[in-house]
């Protein structure tokens, strides 16, 4: 693993995290204490080209800790729970 996490390419291959408003910036900032404040990290987000990228990243490998894409832990648990409750209602209506 790279940095924050990003899976390893080869060197000439530029991924999303290359991109990243947040590259060279103290990880520590994405990984706050329980209870301290997001605002600062989720400002580094904001306007980052890659922000999307980062979100799935998070999403698809259930990053349990840390700012990703902008959204803490908890509103990535919700994007989880909208995106399988939209898939169940989806396969109800396929099957049914």
């Amino acid at each position: 693993m790279t940095k924050l996490g990003a899976p390893e390419l080869e060197a000439d291959e530029p991924s999303w995290h290359d991109y990243a408003n947040c590259l060279g910036v103290d990880p520590d900032l994405f990984f706050p204490e329980r209870g301290a404040s997001t605002k600062e990290a989720k400002e580094v987000c904001r306007g980052c080209v890659v922000r999307e990228d980062c979100l799935e990243y998070a999403l698809q490998n259930g990053e349990k800790f840390g700012i990703w894409g902008g959204m803490s832990e908890r509103e990535r648990r919700r994007i989880r729970r909208q995106r399988a409750l939209a898939r169940a209602a989806a396969s109800a209506e396929a099957s049914g």
